[in-house]
């Protein structure tokens, strides 16, 4: 039931002259299931005061409650057609009433990190962008089918939303900046093996899958107590995210694999000056997919130590920082930070090497990311002690990558039993540090187990990576137009 009625919304988000793209769906899917949420909560709220003889006190107020104004209910139980809006009526009323309430949230919020402040910031930025009010009557009726209530529920919900994302980040433009796949998330999750107490963060949070998947491979351990549960719930995970629409999705994501309250601050993580990080602020475990590309002003550049407009490469800086000693982390990068010879690139492989126990090195072919061709590695380190040794793996599933043929995680179950023990085969190889030019601390390697053959590409997988090239110097020298 709940998969076809995303596939109505779908449906009629597809005849909204408001809405174009995979992106457009997700965002005005996703304040609308917010919404509903929200609802869904406030009734157990009220149920449960009503058990303790309590009387709950409404968030909302009762003209922008989801029963009042989206879906009033006749004493049948079925919508009533006699007080629910439509129409003009009931897009000037989501537009010019409901979006404004919703947005003054944050000043009205005791902190950042209550519910008040969460709805506040997930609709000052957004607006509705279905532009007829009998899309969005039909809309919000397939979406009230929906129920929050039981972990089944929730669960259902939250797979067909990860698909939604998934869509999103094939989708093109910037939508793949959203979504990391979840196989690669799982096998850095596995490699970094997290542990209820500790802390996960991730500063570029996009859709919240590291958080997510972090939460389901905690929970699987099972046998939790109360307690851990409210450790999970509550002091585990953390994030920041600078775009609105990234924002929304990530609470509403992390909200329907079951974390209720999510402790994610719309912000950008790099407007915050290194120096000011103190030990109080460190986390255990950061796990992240860092946007790249981007070209950040100068005084954002002031808070770093190593100045680069890079983003990815201020943001492994914020990292390392954040990390507290003996903190583990896994890093998605472009491949090129390996052997780049620019200042900024040469300082940072320093400091990462010097600081940082870089063990592992896991190579990612084009492909891997449906929405972009480059080619990505994943950093594995330890903060607090010197790189030794680094351990390389070559993944090469022996296909060409993209939409029609995902990555999955069979592809990466040779990685994680061999990075276990850190073992040589014909996928992986160590190199020792000593061996490292400490002028350029150059870390580009050829895997030494195979021949010149694995070089030799199909004309397809160049033609795709060229397409994906031209695309993102496209993106590049937009970006740069932008900020002259």
């Amino acid at each position: 039931m709940f998969e076809q009625a995303f596939r109505n919304v779908d449906d009629v988000l597809r005849k909204e002259a408001g809405c174009t793209t995979e992106l457009d769906y997700t965002e005005q899917t996703s304040w609308l299931l917010f919404l509903k949420y929200l609802d869904g909560l406030e009734e157990d709220k009220v149920a449960e005061a009503e058990i303790d003889g309590k009387k709950y006190t409404y968030i909302l107020d009762k003209p922008y409650r989801w029963l009042n104004w989206a879906a009033p209910k006749g004493k049948d139980g079925k919508l009533d057609h006699n007080k629910s809006l439509t129409g003009d009526d009931l897009r000037d009323f989501v537009n010019k009433k409901l979006f404004p309430y919703l947005q003054g949230f944050t000043q009205r919020a005791t902190g950042p990190n209550t519910i008040e402040y969460k709805i506040g910031q997930i609709f000052v930025e957004l607006k509705n962008k279905i532009q007829s009010g009998y899309n969005l009557r039909e809309i919000i009726d397939h979406i009230d089918e929906l129920r929050f209530r039981s972990q089944a529920e929730k669960h259902e919900l939250s797979h067909l939303y990860e698909a939604k994302i998934k869509n999103m980040g094939n989708a093109g433009r910037n939508g793949g900046e959203y979504y990391t796949p979840r196989p690669l998330i799982r096998a850095m999750i596995q490699v970094i093996q997290p542990k209820i107490g500790e802390r996960i963060y991730d500063g570029a949070v996009g859709s919240a899958g590291f958080l997510c998947e972090s939460f389901d491979f905690l929970k699987s351990k099972g046998k939790l107590t109360t307690k851990d549960m409210t450790t999970l719930q509550t002091r585990t995970f953390y994030g920041k995210e600078k775009k609105s629409l990234a924002y929304v999705i990530a609470i509403m994501n992390m909200i329907l694999h079951g974390i209720e309250a999510p402790n994610i601050i719309h912000t950008n993580t790099l407007s915050e000056n290194l120096a000011d990080i103190q030990e109080k602020d460190r986390y255990e475990v950061v796990l992240a997919n860092p946007p790249f590309g981007g070209q950040e002003r100068s005084e954002v550049q002031a808070n770093f130590p190593i100045k680069t407009g890079e983003t990815a490469y201020l943001f492994l800086q914020h990292f390392i920082r954040i990390l507290k000693a003996g903190g583990r982390s896994g890093i998605v990068i472009k491949n090129t930070f390996l052997s780049n010879t620019d200042n900024a690139s040469t300082s940072l492989r320093k400091l990462l090497l010097q600081s940082c126990n870089l063990h592992t090195i896991l190579d990612c072919p084009g492909g891997t990311f449906q929405g972009a061709g480059v080619k990505t590695v994943v950093l594995f380190f330890e903060k607090g002690s010197k790189t030794r040794k680094v351990w390389y793996y070559q993944l090469d599933p022996g296909r060409n990558m993209g939409k029609t043929n995902p990555l999955n995680d069979e592809d990466l179950t040779e990685f994680v039993k061999l990075q276990k023990t850190l073992a040589d085969s014909p996928k992986s190889w160590s190199i020792d540090v000593k061996t490292v030019d400490t002028v350029t601390f150059d870390l580009s390697t050829k895997n030494p187990n195979v021949g010149e053959a694995i070089a030799h590409r199909s004309p397809q997988a160049i033609i795709e990576e060229i397409i994906a090239l031209d695309a993102e110097s496209a993106e590049i020298l937009k970006t740069i137009k932008a900020l002259i």
